[in-house]
């Protein structure tokens, strides 16, 4: 049975998720899409730099947004100014962290899909008049609505699951900044090894529902289609 302070981890973490899902999916496109088709000499260290997340240590990733988010620094007095509060150990501090933690998990599948779709089809469409974001809403996206959706699979699964970065730059504030999984661990800590129980089984079972629904979803739609 859920406590009470489960379920408000559980809301805290299902919001933190679908902000940041939602934000890197209006953001990341032209990244991706300039990842995809530059050829910049600053093109590899852009793509090392959005794939840091994936091999840096979340505890590392943490404390030093943590210390940018502190009023001593720049970032953090600045927040502090305009909007009169701490980004740090906020939940708008989360959404940020959380951002960058799940930056390449986004970043990455649209930087393919837009790599594999071609040119000729853009072309076509620039002959025809079109403005870029015409381009992009009649051509683009319904080219690459596979990669769109599995990029905002892997970003809010992958938000759901964070311990190291919300910890350090969120703290473990009941009904702002804690998680499900930090919820997990202090029952874990405390040996409540039912609360725990309950918790873990049930993001694993809908980790892995949401996953096999999107990638049958996916499969589907290729036999029927040929591509999506």
């Amino acid at each position: 049975m859920l406590l009470s302070a489960d379920i408000e981890a559980l809301w805290v973490t299902f919001k933190l998720a679908t902000i940041t899902t939602i934000a890197l999916i209006l953001v990341c496109p032209p990244l991706a899409w300039w990842l995809a088709h530059s050829r910049s000499r600053l093109r590899p260290m852009v793509e090392a730099v959005v794939a840091l997340p994936l091999v840096l240590p979340p505890t590392v990733l943490g404390f030093y947004l943590l210390l940018a988010f502190s009023p001593q620094y720049a970032m953090g007095s600045t927040f502090q100014e305009l909007f009169g509060q701490s980004l740090a150990f906020s939940f708008t501090g989360l959404v940020i962290g959380s951002m960058i933690y799940s930056l390449p998990f986004v970043v990455q599948p649209l930087q393919s899909g837009f790599v594999t779709m071609g040119t000729g089809e853009l072309e076509a469409a620039a002959t025809l008049g079109m403005g870029r974001w015409q381009r992009f809403h009649y051509v683009v996206f319904p080219m690459t609505k596979r990669s769109f959706l599995l990029a905002s699979m892997l970003g809010f699964a992958h938000t759901l699951g964070e311990f190291g970065v919300v910890l350090m730059i969120g703290g473990n504030i009941p009904g702002e900044t804690q998680v499900i999984s930090i919820a997990l661990f202090e029952h874990v800590e405390a040996l409540a090894y039912d609360q725990a129980h309950t918790l873990a089984g049930g993001l694993l079972v809908l980790s892995m529902s949401l996953l096999v629904f999107i990638y049958g979803f996916l499969q589907q739609n290729e036999r029927r289609w040929g591509y999506w």
